[in-house]
């Protein structure tokens, strides 16, 4: 099948399918955090379009609430309370527009000195082996109810025709979520109270942020991760749709498209938004990158969050279930990255690159935690810097040639 010649119908399929993968996570982090979930759904929607618009409609990119922020959102509002805190990720903002001048002015050599493939490699393998212990942890909640939801993902995928075959996802949770309703693991009392239609709190009940200076510069350094985590994310969005995202529309221009999302998140009263990894192990898996198919994963994101019965309906779907297509998911993009090396003859007989690689890894999967006051970096942020250190401070080996 052609896949860059979708009917509208089935792009509208595979959309909603993407927004499917995205829905878990996306609405968990509002609830960890204290905000609501239909508030999250419209920011990602809202930021989506945005991202999209400043990148010219040419990035596949999904922007979904950001796991990054739920410690620093948790610790600042007990502090600053919570529109203090949504108002500090005004500074988040301000870190992604700092860093797209700093790209614009200095162009792609700054990438290429900060972040070549022996960097950018390991930490694309982080970014889907970082999030496995997330899915592991859903998914055992019921194992037989993951079990049911990967194996048949795993089955449409690798046995599936036609539009079938273009919505593995969709088709495992929808027999996840039968199964468990034949268990009695689904709850619908939710659904039965909740109204057709109902306003997320974004547009009811709409408040101006209350700026202050303390949640301002608490949130600064932590965007460092999801700064580092975004430029990882382009990379592998380019290495499934085969093109270079950071020539055009251009790495600067999908910083600055994040920023403004996060701007638009926080005056909203919405959590900060970044780059998907799921969604973009979804593309992987169905080899659909076309911006359209976000836009109506953005589109059902806005039409979700205004459908009360129907968001009530998608929470309901058990942990378990979401759990299972995600350990297909996040497995996915650590394989990228490996294709990342090798696609770019990463030579591992290289002692620099080894160490580059073997640090970055183990900091990254060990969990490791640089404390610094009330500042705190761990995963994947502290893990990219670690690598980006190490890269410019080792000194580079002269390649062996054979005569």
């Amino acid at each position: 099948m052609n896949t860059a010649n979708l009917s509208p119908f089935r792009r509208t399929i595979v959309g909603v399918q993407f927004l499917f993968v995205a829905f878990g996570a996306t609405v968990l982090v509002p609830l960890l955090v204290g905000l609501d979930p239909a508030t999250a759904l419209f920011t990602a929607g809202i930021g989506t379009f945005i991202f999209h618009f400043v990148t010219k409609g040419k990035v596949p990119i999904f922007l979904g609430s950001s796991f990054a922020f739920i410690a620093p959102i948790i610790a600042a509002s007990k502090q600053w309370g919570m529109p203090g805190t949504l108002a500090g990720i005004i500074g988040v903002s301000l870190v992604y527009f700092l860093m797209a001048a700093l790209i614009r002015w200095q162009g792609k050599k700054l990438l290429d000195r900060l972040f070549p493939p022996v960097v950018i490699g390991p930490v694309i393998i982080l970014i889907g082996l970082s999030l496995s212990s997330s899915a592991v942890d859903m998914a055992k909640t019921n194992w037989i109810l993951a079990c049911i939801s990967l194996s048949v993902a795993i089955l449409v995928l690798s046995l599936g025709k036609g539009l079938i075959k273009l919505v593995p996802v969709v088709c495992g949770i929808v027999a996840g979520f039968i199964v468990a309703i034949c268990l009695g693991e689904v709850n619908f009392d939710k659904v039965a109270a909740a109204p057709w239609i109902a306003l997320p709190p974004a547009l009811s009940d709409f408040q101006l942020p209350q700026f202050a200076w303390e949640p301002f510069l608490f949130m600064i350094p932590v965007a460092i991760a999801p700064v580092i985590e975004h430029i990882g994310d382009v990379y592998v969005v380019g290495a499934v749709a085969q093109k270079d995202f950071t020539k055009e529309p251009g790495l600067h221009r999908t910083m600055l498209g994040d920023g403004l999302a996060c701007l638009a998140a926080s005056f909203f009263g919405g959590p900060p938004v970044t780059t998907y990894s799921e969604v973009t192990g979804a593309m992987s898996i169905t080899k659909i990158t076309q911006p359209q198919v976000i836009r109506i994963s953005a589109f059902t994101a806005i039409v979700f969050s205004v459908i009360g019965k129907l968001s009530a309906l998608l929470q309901s779907i058990p942990q378990a279930v979401l759990g299972g297509i995600m350990l297909l998911l996040f497995g996915t993009i650590a394989s990228v990255g490996i294709q990342n090396l090798i696609q770019n003859k990463v030579n591992l007989n290289q002692t620099r690159n080894t160490i580059i690689i073997s640090v970055t890894l183990t900091i990254g999967i060990g969990g490791a935690i640089l404390n610094w006051g009330d500042f705190a970096m761990s995963g994947i942020g502290l893990s990219a810097i670690v690598g980006v250190l190490l890269n410019l401070i080792l000194p580079k080996e002269k390649e062996k040639t054979e005569e």
